[in-house]
C-alpha cells in the first residue's frame, strides 16, 4: 500500500521525499555506510564502463521497444490498407479480429462527454484495463504511443543542440499535468466534447499514420519545435492526461523496474536518459531506503535505464514470479 500511496503522489506532481532515517532498513543501513567509508575508485569506474561499452547489445529494451511499437501501429495500417480486419480503428478505439477494445482515457472522456455507457465500450474498457494491468500501465507510452517514438527521436535532436549550447531545457512544473486531466475532464463534462481527443497527439499520428495525414499534423509538428528548442519531452513530462490514466493503472501492476542498492554505484546516468527522473530519485547516493525497490508506477517502463546501467542495478521483474528481465549480453 505503501508503493501505491507514494507512486500517485509523485504521479500527480509531488516531490520525491527523502527516506526516514527511522525507516531506513538495516541492510540498506549497512550498504550506505560501507560507500561512505568506502568510495568507489575512479579506475573501477573507468573499468566498469569500459566493459560496458564493449556490450554488443548497448540499446537492447530501446531496439525491443521501437520494434514492437512500429509493428504494434503498423498492424493498424496493414489491416486498413487490405482490409484484413484483423487490427481496425485507431489507438482511441479498435477492434481486434472483431473483439472491442478502448483506450482507457479515450473512454473516460466519451463517458464524461456523452454521459452514456455502452457496453461495447465497457468491454473494451476492461479489455485494456487487464491487459495494461499485466503490461506496466505506462508501457503503453513507451511501448505502443507513436507520439513517444517521434518525440524520443527529436529530444535526441534537443540534447545535440543542448551540447552544442544552442538550446536548454527549461522544465515545467510536473503538476501542471494533473491540473490539466482535472481541465480536460471538466471541458468533457460540460461542453459534450472529447476535447482532449481533438489535441491529442497520439490520436492525430495514430489517424494519420493508417487513414493518411491531415492538418493536425501542424499541430504535432508544432509540439516537436516545442521539444526541440525550448523544453525538452515537454507534452509527455507536463502535459499528456494518459500518462496519469495509465500510470494510475500501472501502480498494481506485477510489471516493474527493480532497483538494488548494493550494485549501484550512483553515476546518475540513468536519471540523464529517463523520461521521468523523478521515478528514479532512489539512485542519488543515500536515498535508498532499502536494499531493493520498485521504482514508482510515473515509469514507462522503457528500459533505457536498464540498458545503460553498467552494474544491473536496475532490471525489469515481474513481481511474485521472482524473474528478472535482463540484458543477457551484460557482462
Amino acid at each position: 500500500m505503501g508503493y501505491i500511496v507514494e507512486s500517485l503522489r509523485v504521479m500527480f506532481g509531488g516531490a520525491p521525499r527523502k527516506p526516514d532515517p527511522e525507516k531506513i532498513t538495516v541492510d540498506a543501513k549497512d550498504i550506505h555506510v560501507h560507500k561512505k567509508d568506502n568510495p568507489f575508485d575512479k579506475a573501477e569506474f573507468d573499468r566498469i564502463y569500459e566493459e560496458a561499452a564493449q556490450n554488443p547489445a548497448p540499446h537492447k529494451w530501446r531496439n525491443r521497444r521501437w520494434i514492437t511499437l512500429i509493428l504494434v501501429n503498423m498492424l493498424f495500417v496493414v489491416s486498413f490498407f487490405f482490409d484484413v480486419q484483423i487490427l481496425e480503428g485507431a489507438l482511441t478505439a479498435s477492434r481486434f479480429v472483431g473483439f472491442h477494445m478502448a483506450d482507457l482515457n479515450s473512454a473516460l472522456q466519451v463517458v464524461l462527454a456523452y454521459k452514456i455507457v455502452v457496453l461495447n465500450l465497457v468491454i473494451g474498457f476492461v479489455t485494456i484495463l487487464v491487459m495494461w494491468i499485466l503490461l506496466g500501465g505506462r508501457t503503453f507510452c513507451s511501448w505502443v504511443c507513436p507520439y513517444h517514438l517521434v518525440a524520443e527521436w527529436a529530444e535526441s535532436l534537443h540534447l545535440w543542440l543542448a551540447k552544442k549550447k544552442i538550446v536548454r531545457d527549461r522544465p515545467l512544473k510536473r503538476s501542471v499535468r494533473t491540473v490539466l486531466y482535472v481541465i480536460f475532464a471538466l471541458l468533457a463534462f460540460a461542453s459534450g466534447y472529447t476535447v482532449f481527443e481533438t489535441i491529442s497527439p497520439t490520436g492525430i499520428l495514430s489517424r494519420a499514420l493508417i487513414y493518411g495525414p491531415g492538418l493536425a499534423l501542424i499541430w504535432v509538428g508544432f509540439l516537436l519545435l516545442i521539444e526541440v528548442f525550448y523544453s525538452r519531452r515537454a507534452w509527455c513530462r507536463y502535459i499528456c492526461p494518459i500518462g496519469i490514466t495509465y500510470g494510475v493503472v500501472g501502480t498494481i501492476s506485477p510489471l516493474r523496474v527493480k532497483y538494488n542498492l548494493k550494485n549501484c554505484h550512483h553515476e546518475g546516468d540513468c536519471r540523464k536518459i529517463c523520461l521521468v527522473p523523478h521515478v528514479l530519485s532512489m539512485t542519488i547516493k543515500g536515498r535508498a531506503d532499502a536494499m531493493d525497490m520498485d521504482v514508482g508506477a510515473d515509469c514507462t517502463r522503457c528500459g533505457l535505464c536498464v540498458d545503460i546501467c553498467p552494474t544491473d542495478s536496475l532490471v525489469f521483474e515481474v513481481k511474485g514470479l521472482g524473474k528478472h528481465l535482463k540484458n543477457d549480453n551484460k557482462k
